[in-house]
């Protein structure tokens, strides 16, 4: 039986489709989880790979940033990795969670809960309506729609009309509205967590999900949607519901990003962070959850650390050979990007 036949069935009838218990599949993330959740609580210095000790505020930030962008990885998964939709338009939603949330705080009386409420709708509508449109187009014209929503996107936040958006430099964290626990160095660690939160939201979200009967849909439409279609299923609205739940986990990504680091860059709105996704995605392995995660944190823990072993008197030190490409991490990170596509084409969960 072919797997868009399972998925008519499954679809259809309500076929419970043969898989392993639950709570197996689930042990692996909760120990994950817990350990991860312990970090604030350990006082170990790790020379060379984090910049004080594991509990320290840079540490914790770095972490945290790390998780978030798992998260934001792990979004842009469901619609590359499980639909096949290739995207390159979802810095958009991220950097609308980023910059709503920073504009409702901003307003006197607006809270923290108000301002995540208000990038929700923002989350639920701007995908719908990409969605609504680039959806009308397939393959590589599917793309291009979704790039240009980004670069129009990317105009208006560096045109700063009405002074809303504040340009090239970013939109500040207003602080009056959030709680104590989110303010200052001492609590980076509430940082960490509401980072760690944020990615076991997407992680539950995605594995809900993929094993529904949308998921199945979404797996036959990627291999085969002519036949999906001739079997009755709406191919559209299937992939309507993976933008907009991919759509709404980055802007709430985009909420978290403000909160770790402090305040709305226009680098979130750009067309190289949707590179940059794909990137993380295609290193991990595209298609798989730990995949996903794993290049989001890798990617970004990389890029943060080369950045600051390039301007180091080691890095200074060595012979021009080595000195030239360790002094560019974009150079390390595609090279890296490179030998992962050509040894492990499955990504590093492929190993």
């Amino acid at each position: 039986m072919s797997i868009v036949e399972q998925v008519r069935q499954r679809a259809t009838a309500g076929e419970a489709p043969q898989r392993a218990p639950w709570w197996r599949s689930a042990v692996a993330p909760v120990v994950v989880l817990v350990v991860l959740a312990a970090l604030p609580y350990v006082s170990v210095p790790l020379p060379g790979v984090l910049p004080g000790l594991v509990n320290s505020p840079g540490s914790m930030q770095l972490l945290a940033l790390c998780l978030v962008f798992g998260g934001v990885a792990l979004s842009y998964d469901l619609l590359f990795g499980r639909t096949g939709l290739l995207s390159f338009g979802h810095a958009l939603f991220v950097a609308a969670g980023s910059y709503t949330a920073a504009l409702a705080l901003a307003r006197p009386g607006v809270g923290l809960a108000a301002a995540v409420g208000i990038a929700v709708v923002v989350g639920v509508v701007l995908p719908l309506l990409v969605g609504a449109v680039a959806l009308r187009v397939t393959g590589i014209a599917f793309a291009m729609v979704t790039l240009a929503f980004a670069q129009a996107g990317s105009i208006l936040v560096l045109r700063n009309p009405g002074g809303f958006t504040g340009g090239e430099e970013g939109l500040p964290l207003d602080r009056e509205g959030l709680p104590d626990l989110l303010v200052g160095v001492v609590n980076a660690p509430y940082r960490y967590w509401l980072a760690l939160t944020y990615l076991a939201l997407c992680w539950g979200v995605v594995a809900w999900l993929v094993r529904s009967r949308a998921g199945h849909i979404w797996a036959a439409a990627r291999e085969n949607p002519e036949r999906v279609a001739v079997l009755g299923l709406s191919v559209y609205r299937a992939q309507l519901l993976a933008v907009l739940v991919a759509g709404l986990l980055g802007t709430l990504g985009g909420v978290a990003h403000l909160l770790v680091v402090g305040g709305a860059t226009p680098s979130l709105t750009t067309s190289e962070l949707t590179l940059g996704l794909l990137v993380m995605v295609v290193l991990g392995g595209a298609g798989s959850r730990w995949g996903a995660v794993l290049g989001g944190v890798l990617y970004t823990y990389l890029d943060n650390r080369l950045l600051e072993l390039a301007g180091s008197d080691a890095v200074a030190g060595l012979p021009a050979v080595l000195r030239v490409p360790l002094s560019e991490p974009t150079f390390v990170l595609g090279a890296l990007f490179v030998a992962v596509v050509f040894f492990a084409p499955g990504g590093l969960v492929g190993l």
